[in-house]
């Protein structure tokens, strides 16, 4: 039986990080330059049921029967099995590599997910649709996460951007022309719990404030996605820079993303923001295709930890 391999994207949240949380609307985009993959082999000798899993990222090399049932990538596993009535998997070995940094707000628990029930479900000849995938890959996600939003796993299962709204369906984005993206990694770790819960307490305290620049982010989001959709993406960038201001107001921000922000639009970057929960992380920049090197460039030397470039492709309907 030969081996068969799965991949699946990283992915970033690009226009109303904190603001979603109070009903607003976001936009979230894959990275493709970063990935999860995951490749399945059998192994004829082993007991049926034997799954080998071996994840060198992370120095793991032991069998799915002596990893604890709450260890990630059992649980994953056991979601699969369960979905697909089967009594057990026949005996196999799964590699598992990601070079989405762990905890770095792009979804690489999700990717994982993703990767393996790709790989697992072709291997066994029991293929399934995105619907399925992107359902499991949740399931695993509430296992780590206690309430996710559903986004990481949609937009990496779809490989696709997506807008979002609490308690609305993903609606699925289709951009009209090619997006540049240079991502800098500003090398400062922070607490999503911890940000959340400053933004929460300052709008407690200043409701009607807090309250509109959510309500501010919202709007901007929206003229997002239809210039995002649209054949003439100008003014996109002005909306990052917006979007950024407006997550300074609320406190999330630091003087390292706020000084990258300012070099990437120093170096020809037409719009910059930060990118997720803030006090640290990514800082998200819109260039042209030709200076996207001399501004990734640019922030290196600024102080990113590391930086990657991204294109988002037209994609029609």
């Amino acid at each position: 039986m030969p081996a068969i391999s799965a991949s699946a994207p990283g992915k970033i949240i690009l226009f109303g990080e904190h603001a979603v949380v109070y009903g607003q609307p976001a936009i979230a985009i894959p990275i493709h330059q970063v990935s999860a993959r995951a490749v399945v082999s059998a192994l004829p000798t082993s007991p049926k049921g034997e799954v080998l899993i071996d994840a060198p990222d992370v120095q793991l090399l032991d069998t799915n029967k002596n990893l604890s049932p709450q260890n990630p990538i059992v649980v994953i596993l056991n979601l699969l099995q369960s979905h697909l009535e089967i009594d057990s998997f026949p005996a196999m070995r799964l590699r598992i590599h990601s070079t989405i940094p762990i905890a770095g707000g792009m979804g690489s628990g999700a990717a994982i997910a993703v990767a393996i029930l790709r790989a697992v479900s072709n291997f066994i000849n029991r293929q399934m649709d995105d619907e399925i995938i992107n359902q499991l890959a949740f399931e695993s996600e509430k296992t780590f996460h206690g309430t996710p939003s559903g986004v990481d796993n949609t937009v990496i299962t779809y490989a696709q951007p997506i807008f979002f709204k609490h308690g609305q369906p993903f609606v699925r984005m289709f951009p009209a022309c090619g997006l540049t993206f240079v991502i800098a990694d500003s090398g400062q770790s922070s607490s999503t719990a911890e940000m959340v819960t400053g933004v929460r307490q300052r709008w407690q305290q200043n409701p009607d404030m807090v309250g509109s620049i959510f309500d501010r982010i919202g709007e901007i989001t929206i003229r997002a996605r239809q210039l995002i959709e649209s054949n003439s993406p100008q003014g996109l960038g002005e909306l990052m820079i917006n979007n950024h201001q407006l997550l300074q107001l609320i406190g999330v921000s630091t003087p390292k993303l706020d000084y990258l922000v300012g070099e990437a639009l120093f170096a020809g970057a037409t719009g910059a923001k930060l990118s997720g929960a803030g006090g640290g992380g990514n800082i998200i920049a819109l260039t042209d295709q030709s200076n996207a090197q001399d501004v990734a460039n640019r922030l290196s030397k600024a102080g990113a930890a590391r930086t990657i470039i991204t294109h988002l492709t037209p994609e029609n309907h």
